[in-house]
């Protein structure tokens, strides 16, 4: 059960009207979703308009399924189970979920920044689960509607939350961290994301820094030295931020050791003392998620000993670095999402591969005027860490193709990666079946709106 919050209190807390019998005011809500096919008894049901279904039409399935109420944005005056009238269930969720935040006890970790927040996440939650009951935000549920939904599955038994917090525009981390209120804040780095409306670095670094306006008394912040942007940030509410990297930092590692797609072993200094580590996860990334992760996990009073076996529990959840043995292929699933600097990381974890290196990249979305110069840049990266062959897919992807060219033009005469550009996917699938071979690892990465999980799969199937 979650804490005690009534509908009476629940009316209150977001300025709604409550119908229904009065006795029921008093009643306490198990849980809250937006979701009709995961309500259970005595859940709030909190039905969010989208661009294709209204959730207000699944009122009825609600009750039927043992809802306790729902909020709705018009009267119903057939129904004969409580509900709250609101102006609108969006803001409704957002003030509940502030509410509820705010009578926890609880510490709450949030992360943002611009690549990383995901796997991050789950490294902090996989060293807190050693002495804690963790929740965390499952996926990337990290919006304005999958945070506060986030916050509402705080159960009475978790003794720690980690949560995501992703934006988009200016303000929204002010809507996110208003809820959250974090005890424990990470940034992971300041990249080219969202550019359309953020236009720079600079403006990505000043949108995600609002979160520092809504800290919990005496929150500690974590912040990714070797990121320029963030290096120059000396104060972040009441405290000074604690910097880890690769470097004299307060939490940093050195002699590490790249065992490819094993993972990586370093060893990890912290004002605590150090301690040899294992990371399970591909990637020189995967070192600064678990740089933030020991520093959370110090915070929270957890031993080295502790942190070293939460580091080395960690793993990666689908689409996300995922690796995927299948009929004789390793296939890197890491297909959710994309930007130029994920994909620049995704391509070095490709590098340490054994056998024959494909790459198949797709369109990035959202980076505004650049998005032209970024995609060539990832061809030329792409071509430098020495990809067997490139499969560029999408309109913005054949400067993908451009960059990967144009480099080898220049370049030494050992560089040498086959290259293929289409527009469609389904152009692409048909060639890269037919390629592809036992011993092979092949790269699968594009933001979600390129749907590249039916590349994963026709790889799983092939």
């Amino acid at each position: 059960m979650m804490e005690h919050m009534t509908l009476g209190q629940i009316a209150e807390a977001c300025g709604g009207t409550y119908v229904g019998a009065e006795e029921k005011k008093l009643l306490s809500i198990a849980g809250a979703q937006s979701d009709s096919r995961k309500i259970e008894k005595d859940d709030l049901f909190i039905p969010i308009k989208g661009e294709r279904v209204d959730g207000h039409t699944f009122i009825p399935t609600v009750f039927a399924r043992g809802a306790l109420a729902t909020l709705t944005e018009h009267p119903l005056p057939d129904c004969k189970d409580p509900y709250i009238l609101v102006s609108s269930c969006l803001t409704a969720l957002k003030e509940i979920a502030a509410y509820y935040r705010s009578r926890l006890a609880i510490p709450i970790v949030g992360i943002t920044g611009s690549v990383g927040k995901t796997s991050t996440k789950e490294m902090i939650a996989s060293v807190l689960s050693v002495k804690y009951r963790v929740l965390k935000t499952a996926g990337n549920f990290n919006n304005e509607i999958g945070l506060p939904l986030t916050i509402l599955q705080i159960q009475k038994e978790h003794q720690v939350a980690v949560v995501e917090m992703g934006i988009s525009e200016f303000g929204e981390m002010h809507r996110l961290g208003a809820i959250a209120k974090p005890d424990l804040c990470v940034i992971t780095n300041i990249g080219t994301c969202h550019l359309e409306n953020l236009g720079d670095r600079d403006g990505v670094l000043r949108a995600k820094t609002e979160v520092f306006d809504h800290l919990a008394a005496g929150a500690s912040v974590f912040l990714n030295g070797d990121d320029d942007k963030l290096a120059g940030i000396q104060q972040t509410g009441e405290t000074k931020p604690i910097f880890y990297g690769i470097g004299p930092y307060d939490i940093s590692v050195d002699q590490a050791e790249n065992r490819g797609l094993l993972g990586s072993r370093a060893m990890l200094h912290t004002p605590k003392g150090s301690i040899e580590t294992t990371i399970p996860i591909p990637g020189h990334h995967s070192l600064y998620n678990a740089m933030a992760a020991a520093g959370v996990g110090l915070a929270l009073g957890l031993s080295l000993e502790e942190i070293r076996q939460g580091l080395a529990n960690a793993r990666t959840i689908q689409g996300r670095t995922n690796l995927i043995e299948a009929n004789g292929l390793l296939i890197i699933d890491d297909c959710y999402n994309a930007n130029p600097m994920s994909m620049k990381a995704s391509l070095d974890v490709l590098k340490s591969a054994k056998g024959r290196k494909i790459a198949v990249l797709g369109d990035m979305g959202e980076l505004g005027e650049q998005e032209k110069q970024l995609h060539y840049e990832v061809g030329t990266y792409a071509a430098k860490a020495g990809v067997d062959v490139l499969f560029c897919v999408g309109t913005l992807s054949q400067e993908i193709a451009r960059g990967a060219r144009e480099y080898l033009q220049q370049a030494p005469m050992e560089a040498k990666t086959q290259i293929y550009s289409y527009l469609t996917r389904e152009e692409m699938l048909l060639q890269l079946q037919g390629m592809v071979k036992e011993g092979d690892t092949v790269l699968v990465k594009a933001s979600h709106f390129m749907e590249f999980s039916q590349v994963v799969q026709l790889l799983e199937g092939a």
